[in-house]
């Protein structure tokens, strides 16, 4: 009996040895627990209350440096323009300044061209740099991508300056042609060839001014608040009338064809003014006794049927280099040529934006020496109706305005979508 008892005792003794043990290892568990860590003493710690929810929320890349020059916080931003590599701020004149700021408190801002990361090409990433002092050990950096904002600003310098180059020229033929008839003023043929001059010039800027309203318009208004369905048939009688005239001048065959009662949902004048603007380019640079051909057809899509209209030339063709830019703004593939017809370069881009409002792209396929086809591809009526009508519905439950189209893009067509090719004969028009 007591051999048993001594056994009990020892037996409760060691479960209260191995209760008191496992408290104090829970204890010191919790303590280790709420200790603040390496790391957490250079992230979120060290920031002054509130530092952390304002970052988050901020448009610019932001960047949290401490006294030795080690990064406390740092937003995705900053990452993905590779600001923040390893722990470090890898662009040496922003920590540069952000050193000369600790040293004296003054707030520093500075506009640099960084290399794009991850490109062979030489592409300069266009940053404005702004330190400032964050407490008494912290340094902020806030770095803003102008990358962007410069690319749209040199696209309205060269915009302003082509267009006061082209508004020009005009304006001085006039005036130097007005003098001339003043002194010419006894001689009737003189006075007669210089007036047919000054009319020449006078239906130049004329049409410049005209398409310069015409790609405003097409910019600022949404086409489809006043959108109908536009028989396409009517739509290439239109433009083989607005062009007849000079195809009969240089006697080029003009030729419709293609399928029979298609119909596109959009704005009615500017479908016309973007498949004028096609048939009309054809003409001007085909040569003599050539053939210029309009053909429309339905096309299956995963996103809904298209109608595609295709206008086809024999004339000079087109490089390589200058498909990828004959759809910017007074871009032109020829410019002596380009004079002697007339053109102001405005044409191809009111058609590249019409396109893209009515949710449709324009293609083109093109070789020197043997002729052009662009393609306008639009969205069938009823399918983009539909579409239309959805997009309205979803945006007046949500409160929102206006259709968000995407901007098509032209890309380079195949010589299969030569009209004459995969389209029905077309009828010969005189």
């Amino acid at each position: 009996m007591d051999v048993n008892a001594a056994v009990a005792a020892v037996a409760a003794i060691a479960g209260v040895l191995t209760g008191v043990i496992a408290m104090l290892a829970f204890r010191w568990s919790e303590r280790e627990q709420k200790r603040p860590t390496r790391s957490s003493l250079h992230t979120d710690a060290v920031l002054p209350p509130g530092v952390d929810t304002v970052l988050s929320v901020l448009r610019s890349s932001a960047v949290v440096l401490d006294e030795a020059d080690a990064v406390v916080k740092a937003s995705s931003a900053a990452y993905a323009l590779g600001l923040v590599r390893g722990g470090k701020l890898a662009v040496e004149p922003m920590l540069q300044m952000a050193r000369d700021t600790r040293r004296d408190g003054e707030i520093r801002q500075v506009e640099l061209d960084l290399p794009r990361r991850g490109t062979g090409r030489g592409e300069a990433l266009a940053v404005s740099a702004r330190v400032a002092p964050l407490g008494s050990r912290l340094v902020l950096l806030l770095v803003e991508d102008l990358t962007e904002a410069r690319r749209i600003e040199a696209v309205r310098r060269d915009f302003v300056a082509n267009v006061s180059h082209e508004l020009k020229t005009p304006v001085g033929a006039l005036s130097l042609l007005s003098e001339a008839v003043m002194d010419a003023s006894d001689d009737p043929e003189a006075v007669e060839r210089f007036a047919g001059r000054m009319q020449i010039e006078a239906t130049r800027l004329t049409s410049l001014v005209q398409e310069l309203i015409d790609l405003s318009r097409v910019q600022n208004d949404d086409p489809l608040e006043d959108a109908e369905p536009v028989r396409v048939d009517e739509l290439v009688a239109e433009a083989v009338d607005r062009c007849r005239h000079q195809a009969g001048a240089k006697q080029i065959t003009m030729a419709a064809g293609g399928a029979a009662d298609l119909r596109v949902w959009g704005n009615r004048g500017q479908l016309a003014a973007a498949l004028g603007n096609l048939v009309e380019n054809a003409v001007n640079y085909s040569p003599a006794r050539t053939r210029v051909g309009i053909a429309a057809r339905s096309v299956n899509a995963p996103g809904g049927d298209h109608i595609e209209i295709a206008v086809t030339d024999q004339g000079i063709g087109i490089s390589d280099k200058d498909k990828e830019r004959i759809f910017e703004r007074f871009y032109r593939v020829d410019p002596a040529r380009s004079r002697a017809t007339g053109g102001t370069g405005l044409g191809l881009a009111i058609v590249k934006h019409v396109a893209a409002s009515h949710g449709g792209e324009v293609t083109v396929w093109s070789a020197e020496g043997q002729g052009s086809t662009f393609t306008l591809r639009l969205p069938e009526a009823g399918a983009a109706r539909d579409r239309a009508h959805q997009q309205s519905a979803r945006e007046t439950r949500a409160g929102g305005a206006g259709l968000d189209v995407e901007a098509g893009r032209a890309t380079p067509e195949s010589p299969e979508s030569n009209a004459y090719e995969t389209l029905p004969a077309p009828e010969v028009l005189p």
